[in-house]
């Protein structure tokens, strides 16, 4: 049976699937893109009678062309903790979805597979933002403090190049990227050898610099709204410096904006770490809007629609 793996760009899904790869090895057709292109599963209309298996991208987006696979005989192995909504009981249909807010698709493909490669899995839950998920996972691996910094590096970068408008935004291609990583057991010898990690720090360094020196356009004692400039670097570390900030600031909301070429906004929300819940409700109430409770966004975010997005974004998160 043809095999083909459909995965986020970003460090969940690379690290999902490398965690399954390592488990069930063998050759498959990868299907990817960047972290906010949601609609991959669009790509296989027409494929029958094959395995799919899905990783970290919203069942909810994906409905219609889950319920075409399976109409075509597919079998559809589906690993996700986006907004899910009502989900369907199939024969050949294998969901492994949760939205809760301290669980990220790797952790969900690590439970599936028995703790099998679970460093990984640590390496994704960082790279999602979710440090304390991470380390109680971590907990069973016996790693040293500074191991464990390592692997929240290498989480960090590979969610950081996961983000962009284009693929052409990104230093590499998540499939590139995902092959740099598949002959690695241990993540800690990718990131110490691949030189690929050595470009994502630089690069990250950089951009994170230029994000810094902004000051947000509104600031409450609750929470912050940032708009950044259009252009590759703004897009590339939205997601970093978003992470970066709820982390630094555990009480308080973040948005945080980057204009598009056609002059929309893309958005970003931050629930506040001590109270990790709200930001899939915010987002989904505007088109193209969707994420989980934590951390969600809206891709293509018209200006105009701004006063309401600063009253919601009030009502979601002051206190």
């Amino acid at each position: 049976m043809e095999r083909y793996d459909v995965f986020n760009g970003d460090a969940d899904g690379l690290c999902g699937l490398q965690q399954l790869r390592l488990t069930e090895p063998g050759p498959s057709t990868l299907l990817t893109g960047v972290k906010r292109d949601v609609r991959l599963l669009a790509w296989l209309e027409g494929v029958a009678d094959a395995q799919v298996n899905v990783l970290d991208i919203s069942f909810h987006e994906n409905r219609q062309d889950v319920a075409g696979l399976l109409e075509r005989g597919c079998r559809v192995r589906y690993f996700d903790h986006h907004y899910a909504g009502e989900v369907p009981a199939h024969p050949r249909f294998e969901p492994h979805l949760d939205p809760s807010p301290r669980v990220c698709t790797s952790l969900l493909v690590d439970q599936y597979l028995g703790g099998a490669h679970r460093p990984w899995a640590v390496v994704a839950a960082f790279g999602d933002n979710l440090p304390q998920s991470a380390r109680e996972a971590a907990q069973t691996l016996g790693l040293s403090p500074h191991t464990l910094k390592e692997l929240q590096a290498l989480g960090e970068l590979l969610n950081y190049n996961g983000y962009g408008d284009t693929l052409d935004d990104l230093h590499y291609h998540p499939a590139l990227l995902f092959k740099a990583m598949q002959p690695f057991e241990d993540p800690l010898a990718f990131f110490r050898a691949s030189s690929a990690v050595d470009r994502l720090q630089y690069n990250m360094g950089l951009d994170l610099a230029m994000a810094q020196a902004r000051q947000p356009d509104w600031e409450w004692a609750w929470g912050w709204v940032f708009r950044f400039p259009g252009g590759a670097w703004a897009t590339r570390v939205m997601g970093v410096h978003a992470n970066h900030l709820t982390n630094l600031y555990p009480d308080r909301a973040l948005a945080l904006m980057v204009y598009n070429q056609d002059g929309t906004l893309r958005v970003s929300v931050r629930s506040p770490a001590n109270r990790p819940h709200g930001a899939d409700a915010l987002c989904r109430q505007f088109p193209t809007g969707g994420g989980r409770e934590a951390a969600a966004g809206i891709n293509r975010f018209h200006p105009v629609l701004l006063p309401r997005f600063l009253d919601l974004f009030r009502q979601a998160y002051e206190v």
